[in-house]
């Protein structure tokens, strides 16, 4: 087939099934390549979606400038765009973005304009801002403005759910997509929700970002905001693009797992994908080892290709810079639950337990938080401090049942969490969860970490 041009080449990019990476999985995990599409990521499929709908609005004319914000991704879409249909590029970008993708943009033709991550999206440095005040400047330019362009989401809901329901001969039960700008996981997600309304959809965050938070409390909370290093999931802002109703549940996933996982991709299924891609697959296992069930079918899109982080997730020196690389003997939850004796068995109360008897457990065995259980499955958590002041408040709940009291549950980890991650997770909330190769569900507490640290 001949096409007429680079562009006609967007979309139709394969599904592959994970085998190593997912073998402890139940049900099945497909991920979706997008760095099939010409400019290596599923960017191009909105690129080419917000240029020409802003052609047919009369917003982009001939001999035009195309201004965006990017991390990189989009701007290769909108610079195959504007090679193809004859318009100019310039594009902002966070300091943290990679080098490659700087030059990468600058080879087909874009001017590239480098502004400092850890400032406030209004702040006037700000990448969003400078790009804004470029197209404000610049007669007969576009500035797509990706976050809050609906056209985003209808590239997706046009393009990519179509090709996974079709692809899995619906079949699909979950999705899970990282969530930047909110456009392939919402656009996609919708479609699939309207073929199938049980279809369960998993957004990958990262730390440091607010969408996890908002999701499940409705608050935008300043203090999630933090700097981080993964480029293209997260944000410090609420784009227009991402609709929460047809996202069922987050996940978050720390810069070093999500890079850890994107090396091991590569190494083990011979997928040469980015550093998003190792968020999407690490925070989409681990919510699939406690949820997915034999006949499940998990579609994961995987954004981007690999040749973007040389000189970063794919650098052994940059790795071991930040930590992120460590000997065999560096310990992880399945080192720290391997040690235990072999009758060990997790100290928990039913939700239908008298408080007092869970009082009375936590005195015995001398522990200061316990989970809670229902049917075997862990609904929730029982701490001391939190237990006293609410009994201190109201007395008769020492006679109620747990599932008056208890809070949310603790949060399940990986087996390969390593234990700066579960430091930073146990610092963050409770104790964590993980389950051993027979399903057996441990405990870590803060002093099991120090302990790990200590032998």
């Amino acid at each position: 087939m001949i096409y007429n041009s680079i562009i006609e080449t967007i979309g139709n990019t394969p599904m592959i099934r994970l085998n190593r990476v997912a073998k402890d999985i139940k049900g099945e995990v497909l991920v979706k390549v997008e760095y099939f599409n010409p400019g290596n990521s599923m960017k191009d499929r909105m690129a080419i979606k917000m240029v020409e709908d802003a052609e047919k609005a009369g917003i982009l004319k001939p001999g035009g400038t195309i201004i965006e914000g990017t991390s990189g991704n989009t701007g290769m879409g909108l610079a195959l765009a504007a090679v193809a249909k004859g318009y100019k590029c310039i594009f902002t970008m966070a300091d943290k973005q990679s080098k490659e993708k700087i030059d990468i943009l600058k080879a087909v033709g874009a001017e590239v304009i480098v502004c400092p991550t850890n400032v406030a999206p209004e702040d006037p440095r700000s990448y969003y801002s400078v790009a804004r005040k470029l197209n404000a400047d610049i007669p007969n330019s576009f500035y797509p403005n990706q976050y809050d362009n609906m056209s985003n989401t209808a590239a997706h809901y046009e393009t990519t759910g179509p090709e996974i329901w079709k692809d899995t001969d619906g079949k699909i039960t979950h999705y899970a997509a990282g969530v930047g700008t909110g456009g392939s996981m919402c656009g996609t997600a919708t479609y699939l929700k309207e073929q199938n309304p049980n279809i369960v959809t998993v957004g990958i965050d990262t730390y440091g970002s607010v969408f996890k938070k908002y999701k499940e409390t409705g608050v935008f909370d300043e203090k999630e905001v933090y700097p981080y290093l993964t480029e293209g999931i997260g944000e410090d802002i609420l784009p227009k693009n991402v609709n929460f109703d047809v996202i069922d549940h987050f996940i978050k996933v720390t810069d070093k797992d999500a890079a850890v996982m994107t090396r091991r991709l590569a190494r083990e299924e011979g997928l040469f994908i980015g550093w998003s891609c190792g968020a999407a697959v690490h925070g989409a296992l681990e919510w699939a080892r406690e949820n997915l069930k034999e006949g499940d079918q998990m579609v994961v899109i995987l954004p981007d290709h690999g040749t973007r982080y040389l000189g970063k997730v794919y650098n052994d020196d940059w790795m071991r810079n930040h930590g992120f690389l460590e000997d065999k003997s560096y310990a992880t939850a399945r080192d720290i639950i391997s040690k235990r004796p072999s009758d060990y068995s997790l100290i928990a109360v039913k939700k239908s337990d008298a408080v007092r008897e869970a009082i009375a457990l936590m005195n015995k065995t001398s522990v200061s938080q316990i989970p809670v259980l229902d049917g075997g499955e862990v609904v929730g958590s029982v701490t001391d401090t939190k237990l006293l002041s609410k009994i201190i408040e109201n007395p008769v709940l020492k006679d109620a049942h747990v599932s008056d009291v208890m809070e949310d549950s603790m949060t399940f980890v990986a087996g390969d969490s390593t234990l700066d991650v579960l430091s930073s997770m146990i610092e963050k909330e409770k104790a964590v969860l993980v389950r051993d190769a027979n399903g057996n569900i441990h405990i870590i507490t803060k002093h099991d970490i120090l302990e790990a640290f200590t032998n």
